[in-house]
């Protein structure tokens, strides 16, 4: 087995992480404290073409691997997981929607944009009512003539406000359950959508999350993405890719804590020595260590067998589970060695608790993941 990354992987890991640190580290903090979003970081994304790295060049992508993408996700969420959760909800779950199921027409209008970074893509599932159990939907789309006219609301979505398009979720044919869920693309703009007021978060402050708001909006027939009665299907595959990029995203934070405790402990001085000389803070240390890479590669493996068109579900499943809850141990961990200078806004680590524990919730909750582990282990 060659756990080695190519040389492609090693160079976009330097450039993402240049970027990181000269870039997106320095007013991390300040914009958490303003919930601030980051636009003018998404256009420079989208000149490094970040936003385009697991699309194909047919479609102005830039022909890259998912693990790829992971790893540029991982790197900016190393110093600034707000960020990093806005570039996965616009990638792996607002834009690989349009991309896996689309027709021609529909990736070739969307898919371009998005790569470049030119407009920002949601994914609208969530509702108030229909959390963990998505199948629950309750916004519907009813055809009328060649347009589709859709009612509902969506809650708790990334990149709601500045989205250019959302792909939304909604039922077609009551009384099917699952079966009767289709998606579509709706483009910002089109009357009777609109966002909702943004959540004030606990973390990820500087990501925008509100609502989305469908009131007699009229989308073309056309914009539907594949059949009606396929929306169940597509968006539990779409699912199972945000969860290497929300696994990966749990790493980056999970890295950072690491990064910054052992800094910590190298400087502080406490009984005439740094504190990193004693055992208790180096037990601490070599266990974050050891799960962050243990995490890595749980995250990198995912990725890897989606690169490779193997099966991946379970494998996404148990990335996302392991490293979310590690990159929570690991804050913890990293606001302990802190001590008391870890609970104030003067270091990262207690932003990176409340950023972490949304990963442990997104993309589905820890419980959620432990129950799709278990249906695949044929439970």
């Amino acid at each position: 087995m060659d756990f080695r990354l190519t040389e492609t992987q090693e160079l976009i890991r330097r450039t993402v992480r240049e970027f990181a640190v000269e870039e997106v580290a320095p007013g991390a903090a300040e914009r958490d404290e303003k919930s601030e979003f980051p636009a003018e970081l998404i256009k420079k994304m989208g000149a490094l073409d970040l936003f385009a790295l697991p699309f194909s060049e047919e479609y102005g992508g830039a022909g890259g691997d998912y693990l790829s993408y992971a790893i540029a996700v991982e790197e900016i969420a190393r110093v600034d997981a707000a960020l990093g959760i806005t570039y996965a909800a616009h990638v792996s779950i607002g834009t690989s929607p349009i991309y896996l199921f689309g027709t021609e027409e529909q990736k070739r209008e969307w898919i371009p944009r998005c790569a470049r970074g030119e407009i920002l893509a949601s994914f609208g599932l969530t509702e108030p009512n229909a959390g963990s159990d998505a199948a629950g939907t309750q916004t519907t789309a009813v055809r009328l003539g060649d347009e589709w006219l859709l009612n509902g609301s969506k809650c708790f979505i990334t990149n709601a406000s500045h989205c250019g398009v959302a792909v939304v979720t909604a039922v077609t044919e009551k009384g099917k359950g699952a079966r009767g869920i289709s998606s579509f693309i709706v483009p910002r703009g089109t009357k009777g959508f609109s966002s909702g007021k943004k959540y004030d978060k606990l973390g990820l402050r500087s990501s925008d999350t509100a609502e989305l708001i469908l009131e007699d909006c009229r989308v073309p027939a056309a914009n539907i993405l594949g059949k009606p009665g396929e929306g169940f299907k597509q968006f539990m595959i779409t699912l199972d890719g945000g969860r290497i990029s929300i696994g990966a995203m749990a790493l980056g934070i999970a890295q950072g804590c690491l990064d910054a405790a052992t800094k910590y402990a190298k400087e502080r001085v406490q009984f005439g020595q740094p504190i990193g000389k004693f055992q208790a803070i180096q037990f601490k240390l070599a266990d974050m260590a050891t799960q962050v890479e243990l995490a890595r590669m749980a995250v990198y493996r995912a990725a890897w067998l989606k690169d490779n068109h193997l099966p991946f579900t379970k494998e996404a499943a148990m990335g996302k589970l392991f490293a979310s809850e590690t990159a929570t141990r690991a804050a913890l961990e990293a606001i302990q060695i802190h001590g008391g200078y870890g609970y104030m806004k003067e270091y990262p680590v207690e932003r990176y608790l409340r950023d972490a524990k949304l990963t442990e919730i997104g993309e589905g909750t820890s419980e959620i993941q432990r129950l799709v582990i278990a249906r695949q282990l044929g439970l």
